[in-house]
């Protein structure tokens, strides 16, 4: 265990192992969802579920997990969190059923939810400060990496293999990084106060529940009615914020709270949190619009769509450890400005250059520049989190951390979900309008009305869809006709929606990456008691 102590990197090595399959499961099933569907003969409902009840569970149980790590030992929970994971991945790959597929989704959100505090605990605790912005910094890298990679993985397994091979790839991945867990990684005590905040735990659990479950299934009941339940999507989430309020009230008052809220005293972890949520909610409003623009309108495999912006991956993974150790030098408030600031430049470029005929070399530079800027943001946003944080506070606020980016990110999904669709529906409308004078006078208006009628009976976008079920009994003189201006209403209405969409997150990424200047900066080290005394001995002789 000495020799662990004093090798971190291969500790970073372990950690960032399980860290990355966590991360990776939550994008990879994205692609995989039409496969799935088939093969196990399920509703969009049904298997929408094997993607929503991995993210909302495991998005709940994160602060919970940081404090377990804090009283039992954050190895213990790491390796417990990639048993449970490593378990849950072979079940999902033998499931012969959606609700099966659900149920082990479940457990595996659980044990990702106890893995991924425990990695920036660990980190905090074995690297000093002065050298944690390149450990972050490789943590970071891998951290860009999985967020990009699912979708080109994902997409080559389903191509080549099967769906779910999406899932048996854990478990090699999970079983070596188990033993090499017990062999490699120290077991840390970080000396806390033992004791357990139960009446937090349920509060905190259950604030989080009710939001995150009205974020991510909001669009699906309308905003409204949750099924044939009396109570409403608004009614969730506000319920949701209220306990997390009440939650706030009550650990002020406990001397061995979930959440230690003098976290917070700390203002670089304040403002660090934020921006986390922040960064999560701009990168996946624009990775949603921009995936299904490639898909749906470009007609790009998954595979191929994939790989168009894994240049931003490769970026992303060159310029995160320079970042983290620059970030040990001079400290991240400007870097992570101009991380920010890149990212935001770079997909600004992508929603500009984005038309009908587009290919992979378009998006080629937009995609490096954004990948550069990606990897200057997570390490320095870490680094300017973790820094002033004691050891024994670690797990709880490596908890809040991972929390507030799972909200950011559920928070992006539901809003830019919202506005993607209200702008598609106006913006078919429109140009079925503009297209119809095409057509023969007999047809127009039902042209129209087909497109017309998507925002109120919802819209299914996929590879060769139109958004809309053209008119019925059209002569086969005009049919050709109007399926080519269907799609050509498709292609022209889509590119525009996601451009307007898109300027949400732009903006909100500008404004994010101004409010880094909140950032204390790092004070100077102390000078060595022995140079301070040469250098007054010096000016005494002087």
């Amino acid at each position: 265990m000495a020799q662990a102590r004093t090798n971190p990197w291969l500790v970073l090595v372990v950690l960032t192992t399980g860290f990355f399959m966590i991360l990776l499961d939550t994008t990879i099933v994205n692609v995989a969802i039409p496969a799935m569907s088939a093969g196990l003969n399920a509703t969009l409902d049904e298997i929408l579920w094997v993607l929503n009840a991995y993210i909302l569970v495991y998005a709940v149980l994160l602060i919970t997990a940081g404090r377990l790590g804090d009283l039992f030992g954050q190895r213990n929970l790491f390796a417990i969190g990639l048993a449970v994971f490593t378990l849950a991945s072979a079940l999902c790959g033998l499931a012969q059923n959606s609700w099966e597929l659900v149920a082990a989704r479940i457990v595996q959100g659980v044990g990702g939810a106890l893995l991924t505090p425990q990695t920036l605990a660990i980190l905090t605790s074995i690297f000093p400060p002065e050298r944690r912005g390149a450990a972050f910094g490789i943590w970071g890298g891998v951290a860009g990496l999985a967020t990009i990679a699912g979708p080109t993985l994902g997409g080559a397994i389903i191509t080549y293999i099967d769906w779910r091979w999406i899932f048996f790839i854990n478990v090699p991945v999970g079983i070596g990084a188990l033993i090499a867990t017990f062999a490699i990684v120290p077991d840390l005590r970080p000396g806390r106060r033992q004791g357990w905040d139960l009446v937090g735990v349920a509060l905190a659990t259950g604030g989080l529940f009710g939001i995150v479950f009205g974020l991510i299934e909001g669009q699906r009941y309308n905003w409204g009615q949750v099924g044939s339940y009396w109570v409403t999507i608004p009614e969730v989430i506000g319920a949701g914020v209220v306990l997390l309020v009440i939650f706030i009230v009550w650990e002020h008052f406990q001397t061995q709270p979930l959440v230690p809220l003098s976290l917070f005293e700390e203002r670089n972890f304040s403002v660090a949190n934020w921006i986390a949520a922040a960064i999560s909610f701009g990168m996946l409003s624009m990775f949603l619009p921009v995936t299904i623009y490639l898909q749906s309108v470009r007609g790009f495999s998954a595979l191929v769509a994939g790989l168009t912006f894994a240049p931003m991956s490769l970026m992303s993974m060159v310029t995160a450890p320079f970042a983290g150790r620059l970030a040990d030098r001079i400290g991240g408030k400007y870097i992570l400005l101009t991380g920010i600031s890149l990212f935001t430049i770079g997909f600004g470029l992508v929603a500009f250059v984005a038309g009908p005929d587009s290919n992979w070399l378009t998006f080629l530079g937009p995609a490096i520049i954004a990948g550069a800027g990606m990897g200057m943001t997570f390490a320095p946003m870490t680094t300017v989190a973790m820094r002033n944080i004691s050891p024994r506070m670690a797990g709880a606020a490596s908890g809040v951390l991972n929390t507030t980016r799972q909200l950011g990110a559920a928070i992006g999904s539901a809003v830019i979900g919202a506005i993607l669709q209200s702008q598609l529906a106006t913006a078919l409308h429109n140009q079925a309008v503009s297209h119809a004078s095409q057509l023969p006078a007999d047809f127009r208006d039902r042209f129209i009305a087909a497109f017309s009628s998507v925002a109120s009976n919802g819209f299914q976008i996929g590879t060769g869809q139109n958004g809309a079920a053209l008119p019925a009994g059209v002569p086969p003189a005009v049919a050709a006709r109007v399926a080519a201006l269907a799609h050509d209403v498709f292609v022209s209405a889509y590119i525009d929606a996601m451009k307007a969409t898109l300027v949400v997150p732009i903006a909100f990424l500008a404004l994010t990456a101004l409010t880094t200047l909140l950032i204390k900066r790092r004070k100077r080290q102390a000078q060595p008691a022995a140079e301070v005394q040469d250098r007054e001995l010096e000016a005494a002789a002087g």
